[in-house]
């Protein structure tokens, strides 16, 4: 899942691109996200974040209304600086295995990752917009093609399922 609407770089609400936070617009499409996710029937043993304020915020927002919130965690694997395969490499360090992960992030490492994980390639176009959520199906976690795409949805049709 990607994070929301966050204020733009260099307002004055931010001193940092780890600090801009979401927009009141931002956190109000998230609330509707995550009710779309809940009637989706999504659950996860783990949800895992960038402590990016923007993607903590996010998934703040989607641990409270799935009631997963003792399972929310955040890692630098997931800030828009580090690659694909530091997710891998940190979700396979994990034991015991989650069976279900939620990973809240950025772009375009989360788009890298599920080309990577559906592919082997890390650079094939995948376009994962805003308030976005991809579904992936997969036996075990490796670097390279593990993974089926089940789908992959943009914030306005999860906000027109949580309606």
């Amino acid at each position: 899942m990607r994070h929301d609407l966050a204020i733009e770089p260099g307002t004055s609400c931010s001193t940092s691109d780890a600090g801009r936070p979401l927009t009141k617009e931002g956190e109000s499409k998230m609330k509707h996200i995550a009710e779309a996710m809940d009637e989706l029937d999504c659950s996860f043993d783990l949800v895992v974040s960038s402590p990016y304020t923007r993607a903590r915020q996010t998934a703040e927002i989607v641990a409270k209304k799935l009631k997963a919130s003792k399972e929310l965690e955040f890692s630098d694997a997931l800030t828009p600086h580090a690659g694909p395969r530091e997710i891998v490499d940190f979700l396979n360090r994990r034991k015991p295995s989650p069976d279900s992960v939620l990973l809240v992030g950025h772009e375009p490492q989360l788009s890298s990752l599920i080309s990577l994980l559906i592919s082997g390639d890390a650079d094939v176009d995948v376009v994962l917009k805003k308030g976005g959520l991809a579904r992936l199906s997969l036996q075990s976690l490796k670097q390279g093609r593990c993974a089926a795409l089940k789908w992959l949805l943009t914030a306005r049709q999860m906000a027109r399922i949580g309606s």
